[in-house]
C-alpha cells in the first residue's frame, strides 16, 4: 500500500513496474473499443467493494488504491518506492532525525477549491489516532512524538502498553505553526518516515466535511472532498465507484484522464468476461486456470507484491468459540502440526498457478538488510508437508492420529481463487492428520469485519502487502493489542522486541532484534503463512502510464488512454 526510500538501511531489492494499461469504465456490454479509446476513461476492477474509503479507517488493498488516487499527502512515491514532494513541497530534517518542518505549497487545493492547510494534516493525524475513531490503522502513527500514549487515552486499563504514559491530543507530535508549515516530531528516528507520509493513514482530511457528515461523508460524491488527482462523483454500492479529474488539484495539468472508474465484480469468471468483452480495461488475478495461458501468451504479466498469504487462528480469549475448538487452537502444538501438515511446494504448483513463492517465514522476500542480505535469510519449516513431525506434535497435544479432535471452520473471502486454496488446506488437513474443518465464504466486507473483531470461530483468511519496504510492517502486526492483529496473539517478549526495534538507531542491531521477534512469532505460529505474493495482472495494450509499487498500490495519475 505504501512506499520506502532508499536509505542505509535498506534498499529494494526489487524492481517496480510501470504498467501499460488501465482500465475502461463499467458500462453496457455495447461499449465498443473505439468509443473507449476515444475517450480519456479508464475502467479497473477493484476485485471487491471497499469497506470503506475513509484514509483513518480503510485497512484494505481496494480501499487504500481508491485513497491512493484521491488524496495526496506530504509526499508522494514514484515507481520506485522513492518518495518526493507532494503537498509539501520542501522539508526540513533534524540531525538526529525526530523532527521535520513541512513546507506545503501554496496551490495546493481541496476539489471545492478550498486551500489545503497544515492544519488539515494536524486534524487528520489526530483524528485516525483519537480513541474514539476506532482506527484500525492508528499505530501506523505511534511514530508520532505521544500518538500511542493520545490513542491509548481512553483504553481500559488492562489494555494499555505498560511503560507508555497517556497523553492527550495537544501533547501528540503534530503541530501546524501557521497555514503552510507543519511541524511534527518522532518518538525516534525513522528511516522510511518519508515514503510514509504517502500512506493512507497520513493523509489530510477536512474537519468541517468530516464533522458535517460524520458516518457517511465518504459515500457520497458532494461530500468526498478530495486533494489528489481525482474527485468522487457517485459510488454505487456494489457496482462501481466513478472518479472525474480534479480541476483544483495542484498538479492537474499532468493529469491526463477526464475519468477513472473503479469496478467492484469479486467473482474471477465475471471480471474476465468484462475485460474480455471490453467493459474493464484492467485486472488482477484473472481466474487460477487461465494464468499459465495467459502469461504464455502475453495476455497478462506477474508483478511482484511483498506481501504474504496467511492464515489466522482466533486466539482472542474473550472469542465465542466451541469449548473444543477454544482448547484445540490455543495448544502451540496444534496450530504447529496444522502449519507442519500443509504442503505449500503444491499448494502454489497446482492451485495457485501464477509462480508464487511458498511462505517460509511471515516476512517475504524483496527486503534488504544494511548487510546487503535479505531479510528473509532462513526457513523456518520445508515448503513440502513435514507430515512425520505434524502427526507427531498433533499427538503430543492429545489428538493421536486426529482422535476427538474438533470440526474447525475456516472463512475466506469470496473468490474462485480462495475457495481452490481452502479447499486444499482442507484436504491436505484430512489427508495428514485425520482432522477435519468446514469451509465457509463471506463477502469482503464480512471477513474484514470479523478478522478486526475476532468473530470468527477458528481459523480465517488474511494477507498483509508491506506499507512501506522494512520488516517491521509485517512485524508490528502482532503486538498485543494491535489493531491489525487479527489473530489477538500476545506475547510479552515479543512486545519487548519491536518496542526496542522501532527505537533502536543501529541499523545491524534493530534487524537482529526484528529477527529475534520473527523467531518468536513463527515458534508460537499464530498464524499460518502459505504463500508470498506478486500480482497478475491483464490490461488492454492501449492504457499507458500505470504504475503500481511493491506494496501493491497502483497510481493512475500519470495514466492516459493511447488513441
Amino acid at each position: 500500500m505504501l512506499k520506502n526510500k532508499k536509505t542505509k538501511f535498506m534498499s529494494i531489492a526489487i524492481a517496480t513496474l510501470v504498467i501499460g494499461s488501465v482500465l475502461s469504465g463499467c458500462g453496457s456490454s455495447s461499449t465498443s473499443k473505439t468509443t473507449t479509446k476515444s475517450a480519456q476513461l479508464i475502467r479497473y476492477n477493484l476485485g471487491a467493494n471497499p469497506k470503506t474509503i475513509d484514509p483513518a479507517l480503510n485497512t484494505s488493498v481496494e480501499g487504500a488504491t481508491v485513497i491512493a488516487n484521491a488524496f495526496e499527502g506530504l509526499t508522494t512515491v514514484d515507481v520506485n518506492n522513492k518518495a518526493h514532494p507532494g503537498v509539501a513541497k520542501s522539508w526540513d530534517v533534524s540531525k538526529d532525525g525526530k523532527n521535520y518542518v513541512f513546507h506545503l505549497r501554496k496551490d495546493a487545493k481541496w476539489s471545492d477549491g478550498k486551500a489545503v492547510t497544515a492544519k488539515d494534516f494536524e486534524y487528520a493525524w489526530k483524528r485516525a489516532l483519537a480513541p474514539a475513531t476506532a482506527s484500525e490503522y492508528a499505530y501506523q502513527l505511534y511514530y508520532l512524538k505521544n500518538g500511542q500514549g493520545y490513542n491509548e487515552s481512553a483504553s481500559p486499563a488492562d489494555q494499555k502498553t505498560p511503560g507508555v504514559a497517556t497523553a492527550t491530543a495537544d501533547q501528540v507530535g503534530v503541530k501546524a505553526i501557521d497555514d503552510y508549515t507543519l511541524d511534527v516530531t518522532l518518538e525516534n528516528s525513522t528511516p522510511y518516515f518519508l515514503p510514509l507520509m504517502a500512506f493512507q493513514t497520513y493523509m489530510p482530511v477536512r474537519k468541517d466535511i468530516v464533522e458535517a457528515h460524520p458516518t457517511d461523508w465518504t459515500i457520497n460524491g458532494p461530500t468526498y472532498v478530495s486533494d489528489g488527482a481525482f474527485k468522487m462523483v457517485d459510488w454505487k454500492q456494489k457496482d462501481k465507484l466513478e472518479f472525474v479529474k480534479n480541476p483544483n488539484y495542484w498538479n492537474k495539468s499532468t493529469v491526463k484522464l477526464d475519468k477513472l472508474t473503479y469496478t467492484t465484480l469479486d467473482n474471477e469468471t465475471s471480471y474476465m468476461s468484462a475485460y474480455q468483452s471490453g467493459q474493464v480495461d484492467m485486472i488482477d488475478a484473472p481466474p487460477t486456470e487461465q494464468i499459465p495461458s495467459l502469461l504464455k501468451q502475453n495476455k497478462a504479466k506477474s508483478y511482484v507484491n511483498i506481501g504474504t498469504y496467511y492464515y489466522n487462528f482466533n486466539l482472542d480469549p474473550n472469542a465465542k468459540l466451541a469449548p473444543g475448538v477454544a482448547k484445540a487452537i490455543n495448544n502451540v502444538n496444534v496450530r504447529q502440526a496444522i502449519s507442519l501438515a500443509i504442503d505449500r511446494a503444491s499448494l502454489v504448483k497446482n492451485v495457485t498457478k501464477a509462480g508464487q513463492t511458498p511462505s517460509t517465514s511471515f516476512v517475504p522476500s524483496g527486503i534488504v538488510g544494511p548487510d546487503g542480505k535479505d531479510f528473509k535469510d532462513k526457513s523456518y519449516f520445508k515448503a513440502t508437508a513435514d507430515v512425520t513431525k505434524a502427526k507427531k506434535l498433533l499427538a503430543d497435544a492429545g489428538y493421536p492420529d486426529g482422535k476427538d479432535f474438533p470440526t474447525i471452520e475456516l472463512i475466506y473471502n469470496t473468490g474462485e481463487a480462495h475457495q481452490s486454496i481452502a479447499e486444499a488446506v482442507q484436504a491436505m488437513l484430512k489427508k495428514n492428520l485425520n482432522i477435519s474443518i468446514t469451509l465457509r465464504s463471506v463477502e469482503r466486507k464480512v471477513q474484514l469485519d470479523e478478522t478486526a473483531k475476532h468473530t470468527y470461530t477458528g481459523i480465517a483468511r488474511n494477507g498483509w502487502s508491506a506499507d512501506y519496504v522494512d520488516p517491521m510492517t509485517f512485524l508490528d502486526l502482532f503486538v498485543t493489542g494491535g489493531g491489525n492483529n487479527a489473530s489477538a496473539y500476545s506475547n510479552k517478549d515479543y512486545d519487548k522486541l519491536i518496542a526496542e526495534a522501532k527505537s533502536e538507531t543501529n541499523a545491524t542491531k534493530r534487524f537482529k532484534e526484528m529477527h529475534d521477534a520473527q523467531d518468536i512469532l513463527m515458534k508460537d505460529m499464530p498464524i499460518i503463512p502459505l504463500y508470498e505474493y506478486n500480482v497478475i495482472s491483464s490490461m488492454k495494450d492501449y492504457v499507458k502510464g500505470v504504475y503500481r509499487t511493491p506494496m501493491d498500490t497502483i497510481y493512475f495519475t500519470n495514466a492516459y488512454v493511447q488513441k
